[in-house]
C-alpha cells in the first residue's frame, strides 16, 4: 500500500517506532497537518470564512457518504459518536415496554444511553461466547417490543466482526426495530457493505486516521422519517429564524437532525483531508495490505500460551486482543522499545493498519515471545 519513501514522506512520526494502536489513536498524514493550517487561513477571514468551511463540510460529507454507500444528505457530522448517541436515544423518544437490544462487547458510548435511569426502555443483552456474537442467541431477544439493536461491526473489546448480513436479516424477520451500527473500528480499514442498516456513526480520531471532535452519523433516507431529533438549537431546525421561532421548533428529519448548532469546522477541516487521503488510497488496498499481518500474527498467537481473546477461526478487522500473565510488565518493556500496543486490566491489544509492515509484527511478536 506504501512504499518505505511514501510512509516515511507521509507519517515521518512513525520512522523508527512500532505503531500498532490504531484502535485507539490513529496516526494522521501530513495531509491532515495541512489542512488545519488552512483552517486557521480561513478563520483569519472572519466572516468571509464561512464559505470556505462549509465547503469542507460538504467535501466531508460527499466522503463519508462514499464510504457508507449514502448521499451527502444523508450524512450529518456532531463533536463525537457519544452525543451521537444520545441524540439517538432522544429520536427513539421510548416508552415503558419498548425494548433495546445491546451486546457484552460493544463499547460504552453504544450501550450506556439505554442504561440510564431516564431511560424507559427494557434493556436486553445479547451475550458472547467464546469472544463471539452468535445468532441463536440474538433470536430470542427479538420480539414486537424490540424497537432498537445496535452494535459495533468490529468489536473494540477483541476484534470480533459482526456478520452484519445474518444479523440484519435476523432482526428484520423477528422484530420491527431500527438497526445502528457502529462502525468506527472499521471504517478506513475494511471495505463496508451497510445494506438496510437504519443508522450508522463513526468517530474520527481512530482507523481514518483523524482528528478528535467527530461523530460521522449515516441515516438513510428510507429511515429518517422514523429519526427525528427533539433537541434545541438552530442549525438542525427547519425555520430557526422565521417568524414563529419563539412559538415552536420543529427539526429536520433524518441526518439533517444529527447536527445541532454551529459545525466544529477545526475538525471538519482535518476529517475531509484523513477521508480524502484513505480514499485516494483505497479501502480495498489497505484491506489487502494489512489482512495478511492480521492473520499472520493471529496464527502466531494460536501458537503460544496466552489467552486469545480475538476468535481463533473466522473473519477480523484490523484488532487482535489475549491475555498476558504479565500484561503491564510487557507493556512497559514493549513501550520502552517503542513498540506501541494497548494494555488494560491484563488484556493487551494489537491494531494492525496499512500503514504497519511485516517488520511491525516481527519485532512485537519477537518481543512477546521472549516474555513467555
Amino acid at each position: 500500500m506504501l512504499t518505505p519513501e511514501t510512509r516515511a514522506r507521509d507519517f515521518p512520526s512513525l520512522t523508527g517506532r512500532t505503531y500498532l494502536n490504531t484502535a485507539a489513536e490513529g496516526i494522521p498524514s501530513l495531509a491532515v497537518k495541512e489542512s488545519l493550517l488552512q483552517y486557521f487561513a480561513d478563520k483569519q477571514l472572519g466572516m468571509d470564512g464561512r464559505d470556505p468551511h462549509f465547503a469542507q463540510l460538504a467535501a466531508a460529507k460527499e466522503l463519508v457518504g462514499r464510504c457508507y454507500d449514502l448521499t451527502a444528505d444523508e450524512i450529518a457530522i456532531c463533536s463525537c459518536t457519544s452525543e451521537a448517541y444520545n441524540l439517538l436515544a432522544l429520536a427513539m423518544q421510548f416508552k415503558a415496554g419498548d425494548e433495546v437490544v445491546i451486546n457484552d462487547l460493544d463499547f460504552p458510548a453504544g450501550a450506556t444511553p439505554w442504561l440510564q435511569e431516564s431511560c424507559p426502555a427494557t434493556v436486553k443483552v445479547w451475550k458472547s461466547v467464546g469472544g463471539a456474537l452468535r445468532i441463536e442467541d440474538l433470536v430470542p431477544l427479538l420480539n414486537r417490543n424490540t424497537k432498537l439493536v445496535t452494535m459495533s461491526l468490529v468489536s473494540f473489546f477483541n476484534g470480533f466482526m459482526i456478520p452484519l448480513d445474518e444479523v440484519t436479516a435476523t432482526v428484520r424477520k423477528n422484530s420491527s426495530a431500527l438497526l445502528a451500527v457502529d462502525v468506527t473500528q472499521a471504517l478506513g480499514r475494511i471495505p463496508l457493505k451497510l445494506d438496510d442498516v437504519d443508522w450508522i456513526v463513526s468517530s474520527t480520531h481512530k482507523w481514518i486516521l483523524g482528528p478528535h471532535g467527530g461523530g460521522l452519523v449515516g441515516v438513510p433516507n428510507r429511515s429518517a422519517a422514523k429519526l427525528t431529533v427533539p433537541a434545541g438549537g438552530w442549525y438542525h431546525l427547519k425555520d430557526a429564524f422565521g417568524a414563529e421561532r419563539f412559538d415552536r421548533a420543529v427539526s429536520q428529519q433524518g441526518a439533517a437532525g444529527f447536527a445541532v448548532g454551529m459545525p466544529n469546522f477545526p475538525a471538519i477541516y482535518p476529517i475531509r483531508a484523513a477521508l480524502d487521503y484513505i480514499m485516494k488510497i483505497g479501502i480495498e488496498a489497505i484491506y489487502k495490505s494489512a489482512q495478511p499481518l492480521v492473520e499472520m500474527c493471529r496464527a502466531e498467537l494460536n501458537k503460544l500460551p496466552v489467552e486469545l481473546l480475538t476468535p481463533k477461526t473466522g473473519e477480523v478487522a484490523g484488532i487482535l486482543a489475549f491475555r498476558h500473565p504479565k500484561a503491564e510488565e510487557l507493556h512497559k518493556k514493549l513501550h520502552a522499545k517503542n513498540i506501541h500496543v494497548m494494555s488494560h486490566a491484563g488484556r493487551l491489544r494489537v491494531a494492525i493498519h496499512g500503514y504497519n509492515t511485516q517488520a511491525d509484527i516481527e519485532a512485537f511478536l519477537g518481543e512477546l515471545k521472549a516474555s513467555l
